[in-house]
Order: structure tokens, then C-alpha cells, then sequence
């Protein structure tokens, strides 16, 4: 048998006793599947079906009728499990009867009941509940949050009786996961419902059975009981009988309470009586009284007998009274000094402020109370500030935390204002709107001349808020910008031992620091002309904040040099670029939220001299940078090996890797500092622009262009030194390699090929060119190009020198220039291609053919025996096309 289809058991039942009408939740399993599947439930054998409410297949909830059994079972009938049993039981007990003068706590249950007169027609019994399942299907609480149901149904309510029920909010919230199924179900249910209600009066004669068919067992009851008295027969109606008996019985508790009343008239009569006595008593005893009640601080209570005493006594002319009341008038004098004295100590919180300032008020004290308070609080937080700075000051050689001690006062100093201030400010407020004083002051006018002083008095509060504000922006002008006071304000507010300035890091700290008190400040509504000060002091440490963090950055720049690895990559470059940007980057993103320009901040720009100062600042950045690479540049050789001229081309020590090379050559380095310039022109410098210009910074493009062509003077004199270093020594090794071994232009044997000196600067031209592809490739043209015209520029000179030629010296002379030019041809450029044609046109013409066939004979050999040398020729050729 299936679990829906087992027969009902009620296990629980919450209360397990009570009077009838008591209402009980039952508990169990199997209790149906609805409200229509439930036809049956007794409760100790009275059937309490008409006010049972179907909750879940697990709980009912009813109401417990009128049983005449003490003690019995809870029975549940369904349709689909038939009757079933319960394991536990209920006792129905007795009312108890209550005496017409016993006292008596009644138990109002809270329930909602339907109104019988607004709810007649509306076929609904009278004693049922509003039900609190009205599909009729079990409940299943989902895990949406009630703040997101209320913000997706603004204004709407999930309570079913609410004039803005919402059935969306009240299916998601109840039936989240119930199953399609079972929502039919509680349609069907609900149409059941509305048949039901339009049903009309008849259901509502059927729904209320129970009350009438007790109604009608009452009266029976009373005439079978009439009945068997014989009352009827003997004395007539009952009617009549029933009417004697009432009237008896009201005349019977009219009785009883006449005395309870005439006891209460005579009671009222002695307090009456005894209040006469008390007045005169109150007076004699009120100043022992007033002295008893100071001293437990009982300072209303005193007030309450000292207004009490002066409208019955303070224009008395009886002397004895008279005598009393001087005696009273001298007792709370003494206590107006007290509490003014208590008013202005310090420290003390804002309520005690208010509650002696009413005391004072209401004891009408002379003078302004609430404005000496003022007065008191505002030299009590100036005297506050002044010896915070004192402590810190005195303690500046102790000093051993971890954070500056000028950071460390900014924090508690800005603590310090910004929780003593908000009270000074309310205690204003309250002065001006007039809550400071009680009902009494407010109907004798002190509350009127109080907000008339208060008008008078604003420029003064004026002025004594500015006070702690310039206080408060010196002391910390004082701790961190000492240049911006003057001589007699630096010995007020200064005496701090600047051993060294602080970090951007600590100053961006402190400019939070500060951000966050003048917030505090602004959400008291403050007005802004107030707060001023404290605009132009963060300005001022904002202002501070980028010039010390670009300072730093300086320093920080000029030490990467000491982190030159000359390890290089394949594109010929250090990590010392990309190092110098990352330095850059991050020094500006810790000045980010110094940039920002918070609510009501200006930007830190705004002035011409702080906008000069930073692009000064930052093009210094930039030539600290160079000026790094310069003097990388010029490094002391030590012991390395820089003999790299006139070297076999085939040795593997030349192309050796830089990587393993400990010891670099001073022309290594100026490669790989020429190398790194043109990665700064073309990237670094750039995208250092970039990050300027995206952090708001001023004068970007000439911090560009200043840094762009000291860049570019440093590469231009790094590059002439190089091929000094290098071009010398080829160009002066050509006029000895010419006339070596006598050789004469004049007199000279018929050309059998290229002569050794040109080989040999060939052979030169070619260790430069791998000096240089070893560091970068990109430097070889620039190098080669240059190389070349300072060979081919003293060549033409040397041609241009010799007065005149034989056949064979002319032929000699034009082959080793064409061999030297065809050799280099990727590398020439206008300025070399000149020289080489004015070399050529020194020379005679070459008239006879077979001159001009030995010519390219000899060249196509000289080609072909250094084909493997000029190798590196054509790959750097093939490279610049691509």
C-alpha cells in the first residue's frame, strides 16, 4: 500500500488540555492531501470538523467543542486513508467559576475572527478562522530573502487580507517548489471556495449549526430544569419567575457594592484632609529636602518642589512662610553654582551638557549657561590639540614604532577633532533650535531670548569653529610642511626634529587620513566656507605628496643603474628600459588617489608654479635616466679583452654568446646603451608619455620633447664615440696596407687580384659586423652604413692624392675600389656612393676591352675566395628587405 493511501495517525497535539473553544494544533502523518480530502475529526468525541483548518498532510488545526467526555482521542477521517488512530489523548477541563468580587486574569486569545455584522453575507461561519492556507495545498517555504521580494514588489504584501496582496509574492514566498499538479489542485480548491461564498446566506445558516444548535440546547436546558423545579406550575410563567429572579439578584449586587463605594467616599474624604496638611508639610520639610536630593543628584525632583513651593509660597506674605521660602531660594542658589560648575568641566558628554544646561533653565540661573558651555568646550578641544602635539613632540627620541611619529599625531589628532567636534556642533544646533530646554523654559520665554542670543551669536561660533580648523591645519602643517608656516606660527605649532622627510607612501597615508576627518566633518552639515582650511591643507599634501614621491622615483632611478645585468635579449636590450618603466608606472599609481580629485577638492594642478614644478621634476626623472646610461656607457674596461680588430673571422671566440661573457668591452657596452636608446625613443619614452597624460600630469608633450632630444644628443655622441672606436683603426690601417712593400701606382706588375690591406679591412669591416649583430641586429645598418662612408670618404682621398697612374695602376687601383665597393653595396649610402664615384673618376678610363674583361675576371675571383666572408653581407641584406 502506498504512503498517501495509509490511514491518518496523529502522534502530538499542542495544548493537551484545555477548556472547550481551546485552540490546538494537531500533528501526525497521513492527515490528508487537502482541506477536500478531510471529511471527519473528533476531538474526545465531539466532531469539530466546522472549525478544522487543513494546514499540511502533517498538522490541523481546529478548536476544541463543547465534549462530554473528561479525556478521549483525536480521530481524523479522510477520503483517502478512511478513519484513522492517534497515540495520544486530550483533556477537556473545566472553567472554573469566578465570585462577582474575586479577581480574575483572563486570557485573551489572539485569533481573527470574522465580524458578524460586516461579514454576514459573505457565506463564511462565524466561528471559523481567517484561513491561513487558502489553497487548501501544503505550504513550502522558499529561501528567498525578504529584502528581495520587498524590492521586487515595492509596496505590495504578501498577506492575503492586505488591500495590496500580491499573488506573485505569495507563491513564491509559500509555493516556490510546489509542482505544477498540486497548483491545480489549489485552483480547484479556491473555485471551491467561491462557490461556497456565493452560496450566500444559507452557508452562512450551515456554517453557524454549531452556535445555534447550542443555543437551542441552553434554552432547553433551562426549561427542563424550570420544568423540574415545578416553578412554572406553582408561581406562574416562567417568564415572570425568570424577571423576579434577576431583579433579585440586581438588587442582591447593588448590596454588596454600597459598602465597597461608601468605603471609597470615606477614604477619599482623609486623602482630601491629609493633602491640606501635606502643603503646609512639603514647605517646612522642602529644604532639608532639597539638600537630601543634591546630594543623591535627584536634580528634577528638586526642581519639581522648587516650582511646587515658589507658585504656592514665592508671594506669600505669612512670615513663617516667608522665612522658609528665603531658606529655599539660598538652598537652590547654591545648587545653580553647582551645576554650573558641573557645566563647564571637561571632559563630559553631550547628554550631561543638555541635562544641565534644562537643570540651569529651569532653575531660571542668570547669565547664558548654554553659551559659557560653548564657550568652555571650544577651549577645552584647542587645549586638547595643542597637548596632543605636546606629547608627541616631547617623545620624538623614544620613538620606536613602526610608523613616523608625524603620521602617527596626524591620526590621533584628526581622531581627537573628529570626536570631540561633532558633540560641540550638536551642542550649537541644539542651542540655536531650542532644544536644550524643557516645557517650563519654553512657556516662561527663555527659549525665545535664548534663540534671539543665539542669532547675535552665530558670527562668534563662526569664528571659534575657523579657530579649531586653523589649529588643526597648522599642527599638521607643522608636523609635515613646516616651510608653509610662518616664523612666529612654526614655533607655536611646530618644535618637530625633521631628521628626514616622509615617503610618498606615509604622506598618501596621512591625505587619506585627513580625507576621511573632513568627510566626518561634512556629514555634520558644517558649512563649507568653514571647512576651507582643511580643502587648502589637503591640496597642500597632495601637492607635497607627488613633488617627494617624484623626488624618490629620481633616487630610485639613478640606483637602477647599479642593476645593469648587460644581460641581452634577442632584440639587443637589457632589462634596464623595462625596469626605468616599471619604476615610472608605479611610482604613478601610488600617487593615484592623490590625483583623484575627491567631492569639493580641486585639482592639484590648478596652479601654474605646481604644474612647472612637476614637468621639471619629471623631465629630471628622465635625464636621471640618461644620464645613467651615459655613465653605463663610459664604465672602466678593467680586464677585459677589447682587441677585437684584425681577427680571423672564422675564430668561434668572436661570435661568442654576451651571455657568458662576465667581462664586457667598452664597445660592448656602448652597443648594448645604443641598443637600449632607440628601444627608449620608439617605446619607453612613449608609453611613459602615455601614463603621464592618462594621470592628468601638464606639460606632457614637453616633457617628451625635452627628454626625446636629450635622448637623442646622448645615442648621437655614444654612437660617434663607437665608430670612432671602430672606424679609426680601418681607415688608417688603408694608406700603410696601399704602399706596402713599395708599391707604385707608376711602376707596378699587371693586377692578379685584390691586395691584402683590403682583404683586411674587408676582414675589419666584418668583426664590427658581428660585434654589433651579436647586440643587436637593428644597430648593424646604422653601424655598417657609417663604417662604410669613413672608408670609402679616405679611399677617395687617397685616390685624389696620387698624381698619376700607369695602365696596370689604374687597373690595380679600380679593382680593389670595385671589389671594396661591391662587397659593401648593402650598406652604402648617397654620402659613400659619392666617394666611391669621386675615387673612380681620379682614375684614367679603361679604353681596351681585354683591360675591362681582366677587370671583371679578377672581380668574379675576388668574389668567389671571399664568398664565405661576405656571407654576413647578404643575410643582413636579406633581413633589412624583410
Amino acid at each position: 500500500m502506498s504512503r498517501s493511501r495509509q490511514p491518518p495517525l496523529v502522534t502530538g497535539i499542542s495544548p493537551n488540555e484545555g477548556i472547550s473553544w481551546t485552540k490546538v494544533t494537531i500533528r501526525g502523518e497521513n492527515l490528508g492531501t487537502g482541506s477536500t480530502d478531510l471529511i471527519g475529526l473528533t476531538i474526545c468525541g465531539h466532531n469539530c470538523l466546522l472549525t478544522a483548518e487543513w494546514m499540511s498532510a502533517s498538522k490541523i488545526v481546529c478548536r476544541v467543542g463543547q465534549a462530554k467526555n473528561d479525556k478521549g482521542d483525536i480521530i481524523v477521517t479522510t477520503k483517502s486513508g478512511g478513519r484513522g488512530t492517534s497515540t495520544v489523548s486530550f483533556k477537556l477541563l473545566k472553567p472554573e467559576k469566578i465570585g462577582i468580587l474575586d479577581q480574575s486574569a483572563v486570557w485573551v486569545d489572539e485569533m481573527n475572527y470574522y465580524d458578524t455584522r460586516t461579514d454576514r453575507n459573505k457565506g463564511i461561519p462565524p466561528l471559523s478562522l481567517r484561513p491561513a492556507n487558502p489553497l487548501g495545498i501544503e505550504i513550502d517555504k522558499g529561501r528567498f530573502p525578504q529584502k528581495d521580494l520587498e524590492a521586487l514588489f515595492p509596496g505590495m504584501s504578501a498577506d492575503f487580507t492586505s488591500e495590496n496582496f500580491s499573488a506573485a509574492w505569495y507563491l513564491i514566498e509559500n509555493h516556490s517548489t510546489t509542482s505544477f499538479d498540486q497548483l491545480k489542485m489549489a485552483v480547484m480548491n479556491l473555485k471551491k471556495q467561491a462557490n461556497k461564498k456565493n452560496e450566500g446566506s444559507l452557508a452562512y445558516v450551515k456554517g453557524g449549526l454549531s452556535t445555534f444548535f447550542e443555543a437551542q440546547d441552553a434554552l432547553s436546558a433551562i426549561h427542563q430544569k424550570l420544568e423540574a423545579d415545578g416553578t412554572e406550575k406553582v408561581e406562574g410563567s416562567m417568564t415572570q419567575k425568570l424577571e423576579n429572579v434577576l431583579n433579585r439578584a440586581s438588587n442582591t449586587a447593588d448590596t454588596l457594592f454600597q459598602e465597597v463605594l461608601g468605603r471609597k467616599d470615606k477614604a477619599d474624604s482623609t486623602r482630601n484632609a491629609l493633602n491640606v496638611l501635606q502643603r503646609f508639610k512639603f514647605l517646612f520639610n522642602l529644604p532639608l529636602n532639597i539638600e537630601r536630593n543634591i546630594q543623591k543628584g535627584d536634580y528634577d525632583v528638586v526642581i519639581n518642589d522648587y516650582e511646587k513651593a515658589k507658585s504656592l509660597f514665592g508671594k506669600t506674605e505669612v512670615q513663617v512662610f516667608k522665612k522658609y521660602y528665603a531658606e529655599v531660594e539660598t538652598r537652590i542658589e547654591a545648587l545653580r553654582e553647582l551645576l554650573l560648575n558641573k557645566l563647564l568641566e571637561t571632559p563630559s558628554t553631550l547628554h550631561d551638557q543638555k541635562r544641565y544646561i534644562r537643570y540651569l533653565s529651569d532653575l531660571h540661573a542668570s547669565g547664558d549657561p548654554a553659551w559659557q558651555c560653548i564657550g568652555a568646550q571650544h577651549k577645552w578641544i584647542l587645549q586638547l590639540m595643542h597637548n596632543c602635539k605636546e606629547s608627541y613632540v616631547k617623545d620624538q627620541k623614544a620613538w620606536r614604532c613602526k610608523a613616523p611619529q608625524q603620521v602617527a599625531f596626524v591620526e590621533k589628532l584628526t581622531k581627537l577633532v573628529v570626536i570631540q567636534l561633532p558633540n560641540f556642533w550638536k551642542l550649537w544646533i541644539s542651542y540655536v533650535n531650542g532644544s536644550l530646554f524643557s516645557e517650563t523654559a519654553e512657556k516662561s520665554g527663555q527659549m525665545e531670548r535664548s534663540k534671539k542670543n543665539a542669532r547675535q551669536r552665530q558670527n562668534d561660533f563662526k569664528k571659534m569653529i575657523q579657530e579649531v580648523m586653523q589649529s588643526l591645519a597648522k599642527l599638521i602643517r607643522g608636523a609635515l610642511l613646516p616651510f608653509s608656516l610662518r616664523e612666529g606660527e612654526l614655533r607655536q605649532y611646530g618644535g618637530w626634529e625633521m631628521k628626514s622627510e616622509l615617503s610618498g607612501q606615509w604622506l598618501t597615508h596621512v591625505i587619506q587620513t585627513v580625507r576621511l576627518s573632513y568627510e566626518s566633518l561634512t556629514a555634520l552639515e558644517i558649512p563649507n566656507d568653514m571647512l576651507h582650511i582643511i580643502q587648502d591643507l589637503i591640496l597642500d599634501l597632495r601637492v607635497r605628496c607627488i613633488m617627494v614621491t617624484l623626488q624618490h622615483t629620481a633616487e630610485d632611478v639613478k640606483r637602477l643603474a647599479e642593476k645593469e645585468d648587460w644581460v641581452v635579449d634577442n632584440e639587443g636590450l637589457t632589462s634596464l628600459p623595462s625596469q626605468f618603466e616599471q619604476c615610472i608606472v608605479h611610482s604613478l599609481q601610488s600617487l593615484k588617489s592623490v590625483l583623484d580629485c575627491k567631492l569639493g577638492e580641486a585639482s592639484v594642478f590648478q596652479q601654474h608654479k605646481t604644474q612647472e614644478d612637476v614637468c621639471q621634476l619629471s623631465i629630471g626623472i628622465m635625464q636621471v635616466f640618461i644620464d645613467c646610461l651615459e655613465q653605463l656607457s663610459t664604465k672602466p674596461d678593467g680586464d677585459a679583452d677589447t682587441s677585437h680588430l684584425s681577427v680571423d673571422v672564422s675564430s668561434p671566440d668572436l661570435f661568442g654568446s654576451i651571455h657568458e661573457d662576465s667581462s664586457l668591452s667598452s664597445e660592448q657596452r656602448l652597443l648594448i646603451v645604443l641598443s637600449n636608446c632607440c628601444y627608449l625613443e620608439r617605446h619607453t619614452f612613449i608609453n611613459i608619455a602615455e601614463h603621464f597624460e592618462k594621470h592628468s600630469f601638464q606639460g606632457v608633450e614637453k616633457i617628451t620633447q625635452i627628454s626625446m632630444e636629450s635622448l637623442k644628443d646622448l645615442d648621437q655622441r655614444l654612437f660617434e664615440i663607437y665608430i670612432e672606436l671602430k672606424a679609426d683603426p680601418i681607415v688608417g690601417s688603408l694608406e700603410p696596407g696601399i704602399y706596402a712593400g713599395y708599391f707604385d701606382w707608376k711602376d707596378c706588375l699587371i693586377p692578379t687580384g685584390v691586395r691584402n690591406y683590403l682583404k683586411e679591412a674587408l676582414v675589419n669591416i666584418i668583426a664590427v659586423h658581428a660585434e654589433v649583430f651579436t647586440i643587436s641586429k637593428e644597430l648593424v645598418p646604422r653601424v655598417l652604413s657609417r663604417i662604410v662612408e669613413s672608408v670609402a670618404e679616405e679611399l677617395s682621398r687617397l685616390m685624389q692624392c696620387v698624381s698619376s697612374f700607369s695602365k696596370n695602376g689604374a687597373l690595380q687601383a679600380r679593382l680593389e675600389i670595385c671589389a671594396l665597393r661591391d662587397a659593401v653595396a648593402v650598406y652604402l649610402t648617397p654620402e659613400s656612393n659619392s666617394s666611391f664615384k669621386q675615387a673612380l673618376e681620379a682614375l684614367p678610363q679603361l679604353l681596351s676591352g681585354a683591360d675591362k674583361k681582366l677587370l671583371e675576371e679578377l672581380l668574379n675571383k675576388f668574389k668567389s675566395s671571399m664568398h664565405l666572408q661576405l656571407t654576413c653581407f647578404q643575410a643582413s641584406s636579406a633581413m633589412m628587405k624583410t
